[in-house]
């Protein structure tokens, strides 16, 4: 099927030519005549990076007439970064139309100045939920023409806790015509809000509900906790034409995580709650030119980038919210790409794969992590791939050739090759020449029966049996930004020890007490003392006189 077969009118037919655009995605074949042919509401499933603002924004420019005066189409999104975006491409979706006009208002910029073009007339307003509401109570925007709303990204907009902000917005748009909600997922508040503000919509679904991007690898590697970051390095040095971002869970991991890389060398930058409006848009400018080979970011922080070309998704841990590695997983593999995601576990956290696999309707595949020979082979291979594709017809190189040839007239071919692998590979080859062995060895199955994890996972207190138990003193505590949850999770990562040989956790503001059963607790004390935690020195030892028999 072509762009003609959909309804769009000539002048939409001509901008979408200037694009350059051939064939509809299928999210565009299914919801551009359903929008067009005056449906109410409606709901567009289909995952990140499908065509979706093609889908909603060539019939809501094609629907809306007259000149550029009060909005009439509202679209809203979680992020500053999609609102941009969404803007320029409507911008471009609008070029043979004459006079459309469209203002993005979002936070970090100036308001004074997204008001003046509010008033200067427009049809269409591209928002975030907090800059929009700021504009209404202010009264600065009036959307009682508004006739059409879009809510894109709607999955995330909600798990970003902007019910409530949506809701207000609803409230305040009293003659909206339709609703068109774009989703990648369907949670139940997704399923919610549908209920309580459109009327029986037409639902599109393209693809499985939830379901991953089939273009894309979906790969683990399983170590110890306390080699977590070591194995990270080591997959980017696997992996050296890679351009990626990483995902951790805080934005304490993102940043210190990232510091650590740049001080290797790495080019690297971090994306987080933390950073300022202007730092934020620095570090994305950065990686749209590729001059970041890497960015590290939370989730909160990555919502709605849209960065072409990524090849790699890096999960340094699994998500909390298993339904966000779909959102995670999508950012590589668009447009007909191929991409690759890849999860670090360790061996507790494996029985999780499963779960996502049934999310996403595919399947992972154990990697194990490379030695330090691997790296070094599969960085001198790109070394000369690259040497070989290296464009010499601009420079005056042969100007150089009778030094060259005098300067190496002696020496053998072979003898220059090494001397070339030797000044680009020093590095690596000091680094890796006793490269340990990452790799988890052990025997027992990686994923346990089904619902067994589950009873230790969301048991309050684990279920160990009769035995002897220790009380291990450490240096860390609720100061130091743990609350229990994370606390269990980080020792256990650390120890590499499962949660049922745990007892009771005392954590206070300066230090926290651990049970363990006493046959764990010098293994769990040789992993974590000494290590370093935000560069401080951990500590851990046990009390005095404190092995003691306890009952379950």
């Amino acid at each position: 099927m072509n762009f003609e077969a959909l309804g769009l009118a000539a002048n939409m037919l001509d901008s979408i030519r200037i694009l350059g655009f051939q064939t509809p995605t299928p999210i565009q074949e299914k919801a551009i005549p359903t929008l067009l042919s005056g449906t109410k509401d409606f709901i567009g499933l289909a995952q990140t990076g499908t065509g979706k603002t093609a889908a909603f924004g060539l019939p809501l420019i094609q629907l809306i007439e007259g000149p550029a005066q009060k909005p009439k189409g509202l679209i809203v999104c979680p992020t500053r970064e999609l609102c941009m975006q969404i803007n320029r491409d409507l911008t471009n979706f609008s070029s043979a139309k004459p006079g459309f006009r469209t203002v993005a208002v979002y936070g970090g910029a100036s308001m004074g100045d997204q008001i003046r073009d509010i008033k200067k007339g427009v049809q269409v307003v591209v928002a975030t939920p907090g800059r929009l509401i700021d504009l209404i109570e202010r009264k600065a925007i009036d959307l009682f023409q508004i006739e059409y709303i879009v809510l894109d990204e709607a999955d995330e907009m909600l798990n970003m806790g902007f019910r409530e902000d949506i809701e207000f917005i609803l409230s305040n748009t009293p003659n909206r015509n339709s609703i068109w909600l774009f989703s990648a997922t369907m949670p139940n508040e997704v399923r919610q809000v549908s209920r309580k503000y459109m009327d029986t919509p037409a639902e599109v679904t393209i693809g499985k509900v939830n379901a991953a991007n089939t273009n894309i690898d979906h790969q683990y590697y399983v170590t110890s906790g306390v080699n977590r970051y070591q194995t990270l390095k080591r997959i980017i040095d696997f992996n050296p034409g890679i351009y990626g971002i990483i995902f951790t869970r805080t934005k304490a991991d993102a940043q210190s995580i990232t510091e650590s890389l740049i001080r290797e060398g790495y080019d690297i930058e971090a994306l987080h709650g933390d950073l300022t409006q202007a730092q934020r848009d620095k570090v994305m400018a950065r990686f749209r030119e590729r001059s970041l080979q890497l960015l590290i970011a939370t989730d909160v922080a990555a919502r709605g980038i849209d960065v072409q070309g990524i090849t790699h998704v890096i999960n340094y841990e699994l998500p909390d919210d298993l339904e966000v590695y779909t959102h995670r997983s999508g950012r590589t593999g668009r447009a007909g790409n191929s991409g690759i995601c890849i999860s670090l576990l360790t061996q507790r956290e494996t029985y999780r794969l499963r779960q996502i696999e049934k999310l996403i309707n595919n399947r992972f595949h154990r990697l194990d992590i490379p030695s330090g020979k691997d790296v070094c082979r599969k960085q001198f291979f790109h070394f000369i791939d690259r040497m070989l594709k290296a464009d010499i017809s601009h420079g005056e190189y042969e100007t150089y050739l009778p030094v060259l040839r005098e300067k190496f007239a002696h020496t053998e071919k072979e003898e220059i090759l090494q001397r070339v692998a030797a000044l680009e590979f020093d590095r690596f080859l000091q680094y890796y020449e006793n490269a340990a062995d990452l790799n988890m060895r052990d025997d027992r199955k990686e994923r346990p029966k089904k619902g067994a994890e589950f009873s230790r996972q969301d048991s309050r207190e684990p279920r160990s049996g009769s035995g002897d138990f220790k009380k291990l003193f450490i240096n860390l505590g609720t100061k130091d930004g743990f609350y229990k949850a994370s606390f269990l999770q980080f020792i256990l990562d650390m120890s590499d020890l499962r949660k049922d040989v745990l007892g009771k956790i005392d954590m206070r503001e300066m230090n926290s007490w651990v049970e363990i059963e006493s046959r764990s607790a010098q293994q769990m004390i040789r992993a974590i003392d000494g290590k370093k935690f935000k560069g401080r020195k951990i500590r851990m030892n046990e009390a005095d006189g404190n092995t003691f028999r306890k009952r379950f």
